[in-house]
């Protein structure tokens, strides 16, 4: 009887032991978070989650699960940031306001006018340069960098006071900024009183008059509504901040060597694909064409750009290496360089 009962113990355990390691073998769960909408046809954040939940489930036979947490349901951006440190939240495709706070170096990126073109920006991020700044921000941050995506492209000037056609007409009014230090200078440097908001608060601030005005690529001016709230935009491309997309390191070593490969394509492809869709956007009805017919539209000449360009450029010189010393210029100066070496 008691030998019968042993062995009846010996069974039980091994089945308790085959459904643990049968449990245990259930697929990692990778939660991505993003800040828009979930419309991957006209959004690039969404477009680049779908892409990568795609690849990753069918690349890693099920072994990797996504799941896509949009429009900032999980908090803001900083919350989201400080999930993904923790490893409660594994993924997040970050704005440069979301990432400044955490890398502050991530301002020398921002030197107005130094990226005039897209072809030049993707060999800057793709190239060497991007995969040393990725390396600089994983040493000092603990973050993986998967990709440097693409916010919307080009920032223009919207507000809801006067057209904006040079310099002068900045002066005196209030906009809204990302936490970058670097743009709250190149507004002071134009005469303008810069606001640090977090972006779902933006539409109402701007509604309510608690800034007159903001900078953003077209795609975010559709996507934020912000055309509601304000009257004039001028087309000055004066920045191209790229989106910075995060996972926890630790997360990221657990997957098999197999499964790394698998995200790490993934996220080059999904960046791709959140690229393509910004620029369909810019061509299609829903981009500057519909703007114009609810905003008034203003391109300033060459030489009007010369005198934001003038003014701006060697404000943002002399802050980087004011605030950021040594490194932050020498960083400049290799971002510099690789757009100098990208256009040739």
């Amino acid at each position: 009887m008691i030998k019968k009962y042993f062995v009846f113990l010996m069974v039980f355990s091994l089945v308790l032991f085959s459904f643990g390691i049968v449990a245990q073998a259930g697929p990692k769960v990778l939660k991505l978070a993003h800040l828009n909408p979930e419309k991957p046809t006209e959004i690039a954040t969404a477009a680049m989650a779908e892409v990568f939940k795609s690849m990753v489930e069918s690349g890693t036979n099920g072994s990797v699960k996504v799941e896509i947490y949009p429009n900032g349901v999980l908090g803001n951006e900083r919350e989201t940031m400080e999930q993904v440190r923790d490893n409660i939240t594994q993924s997040y495709i970050a704005s440069g306001g979301g990432i400044a706070p955490f890398f502050p170096l991530f301002s020398i990126v921002n030197i107005p006018f130094s990226i005039t073109d897209y072809s030049t920006a993707y060999k800057v991020y793709d190239g060497s340069f991007g995969k040393y700044l990725a390396s600089l921000m994983e040493k000092q941050t603990g973050y993986k960098v998967l990709a440097f995506g693409e916010s919307g492209g080009f920032f223009q000037l919207t507000n809801s006071k006067r057209p904006i056609h040079s310099p002068k007409d900045m002066k005196g009014l209030k906009f809204r900024t990302m936490t970058i230090p670097i743009h709250m200078e190149f507004m002071r440097s134009l005469g303008a009183s810069p606001t640090p908001i977090a972006w779902a608060e933006v539409y109402t601030a701007l509604q309510t008059g608690v800034v007159d005005g903001q900078h953003n690529p077209i795609p975010i001016i559709y996507i934020g509504k912000l055309y509601e709230v304000q009257k004039y935009l001028t087309i000055t491309n004066h920045m191209y901040t790229p989106y910075v997309w995060v996972m926890n390191k630790d997360f990221f070593n657990s997957l098999t060597d197999e499964e790394k490969k698998v995200v790490i394509e993934a996220a080059k492809v999904a960046n791709i694909a959140g690229r393509g869709v910004n620029r369909v956007f810019e061509a299609g009805d829903k981009g500057l064409p519909f703007l114009a017919k609810r905003m008034q539209v203003y391109t300033p000449t060459t030489s009007e750009l010369k005198e934001f360009r003038d003014i701006t450029v060697p404000a943002a010189m002399k802050f980087i290496e004011k605030e950021y010393g040594k490194e932050g210029k020498e960083l400049a100066d290799a971002y510099l360089k690789a757009i100098e070496e990208a256009k040739k």
